[in-house]
């Protein structure tokens, strides 16, 4: 199974000692806020990362301290909340500025973790720099202290390549039976989640209310049903970012996103009397960042099912929302009277063995051969693009490599050519499925 890694690692320290500025070096990107002034980073800020082939989530905290004021007190609660769920830790602390008392009691705090510690000790520039600004941090009397300038990158391809080690076993779950198919259940807050599990395993194990944001956290139950294995994994509702007030409720979409990676296929859950939202579709771009499959679950029908006005607008309006996704089955259900449920695990099977089958290479490059022939890539800098063959390199999702003369030159809409020829060709309906283009080797680049 190469469903992909759901370990989750935090960036941990004081205010100002530089974890944004890894946190965007470690994403590759600006989307953490870089401010001399502390504080600034006042949420957990998340992102999915991919280093060398190995998928982890990293979450971005406030500033751990100790001035006893309102939002200092927020920040510490949502750096120790981070500290709770993550599978590896990563303690900044500044090597220009020393160490400090606040240093020492958050070392203090993480020898109780049995979790993995990364003491990173940053803007350390370079080796001469290395051996005058670490000495003092040794009197934390750790195994391992890390010397990093997260800035100009000293010491960061060796801090990545340690983490990247560690990251499979910090991720490792009790098992399970063979062949379980995983699935989460996502949504906004109160639109049936618990209910629909309930109804599906036919006894009160979650606990439903009406009071939204009930499910705190990612609950997981193990149904046998027709011989076969499921791992239902009920998760806390996401709300719009600017509804988000709550400490909690910000702590359970973090958990919410870590079940994605740790399942083969979610079911999204629209209320059908509220109709879809656009937070519905941002759940949904949620589950496609991560290639998860989709079945989208129209909840409450039983609200609806005398209005046929009503419910050919709400299936219009969702075909609209989702045109991005063609592939999900969008399935009429109702939690509370158990309509449609029957119809869910019959389309689970089939995407399950989708989502997980393999396809020989002679007959994926019999496919690319004819995708060509029917439809040629167009000219890139005066050369025309070749494509020369074809492998499958991973499952969950089915993602396929096809290798190049030039990669920039394949232009998007016809990347979505081929990737809709390897869908038709391969029977691949109801999944997600990526093409990467990669240049072969050995060759000259040229312009």
């Amino acid at each position: 199974m190469t469903i992909e890694s759901s370990t989750l690692v935090a960036l941990i320290g004081r205010p100002n000692v530089g974890k944004s500025t890894l946190f965007n070096r470690m994403t590759r990107r600006r989307d953490a806020i870089v401010d001399p002034t502390p504080g600034v980073t006042r949420d957990r800020h998340y992102a999915y990362v991919s280093y060398e082939e190995h998928p982890f989530i990293l979450i971005d905290t406030g500033g751990i301290d100790d001035e006893d004021d309102a939002m200092t007190g927020h920040i510490r609660n949502q750096a120790l909340l981070a500290v709770e769920e993550a599978d590896i830790i990563l303690f900044l602390m500044d090597g220009r500025q020393g160490l400090t008392p606040s240093d020492l009691e958050i070392t203090d705090l993480l020898r109780r973790t049995k979790k993995k510690v990364f003491f990173i000790v940053n803007k350390i520039d370079s080796p001469d720099l290395e051996i005058d600004l670490l000495s003092p941090f040794y009197e934390l009397g750790v195994d391992a202290l890390w010397p990093l300038s997260a800035d100009h990158g000293y010491g960061f391809r060796t801090l990545m390549e340690n983490l990247t080690t560690d990251l499979g076993q910090a991720g490792e779950t009790g098992k399970l039976p063979e062949g379980t198919m995983r699935l989460a259940f996502f949504g906004r807050p109160n639109v049936g989640k618990s209910s629909m599990i309930n109804a599906i395993i036919g006894q009160e194990r979650m606990v439903v209310s009406d009071i939204s944001g009930t499910t705190r956290d990612s609950v997981d139950t193990l149904l046998s049903r027709d011989q076969y294995n499921y791992l239902l994994i009920d998760t806390a509702g996401i709300r719009r970012k600017g509804k988000t007030k709550d400490k909690l409720e910000k702590f359970s979409i973090l958990k919410a996103l870590k079940a994605l990676g740790r399942c083969d296929i979610v079911l999204v859950l629209i209320d059908a009397e509220e109709g879809i939202t656009e937070q519905d579709t941002k759940v949904i771009g949620y589950t496609q960042d991560q290639g998860r499959a989709l079945i989208i679950l129209l909840n409450k029908w039983d609200l609806i099912k005398d209005d046929k006005k009503r419910q050919d607008w709400l299936l219009e309006e969702v075909r609209l929302a989702t045109n991005f996704i063609p592939f999900a089955p969008v399935l009429r259900v109702s939690a509370k009277t158990g309509y449609g449920i029957k119809r869910v695990f019959p389309e689970i099977g089939k995407m399950y063995r989708q989502f997980h089958e393999r396809f020989p290479t002679s007959a994926l490059n019999r496919l690319l051969e004819a995708a060509v022939a029917h439809h040629e890539p167009r000219i890139y800098k005066g050369r025309r693009v070749k494509l020369y063959y074809t492998a499958q390199i991973g499952t969950a999702p089915p993602c396929f490599a096809v290798i190049t003369n030039s990669p920039k030159g394949v232009h998007f809409s016809y990347q979505r050519y081929l990737k809709n020829r390897f869908r038709e060709g391969l029977g691949l309906d109801r999944v997600p499925v990526r093409l990467v283009f990669k240049e072969r080797s050995g060759r000259k680049k040229k312009g």
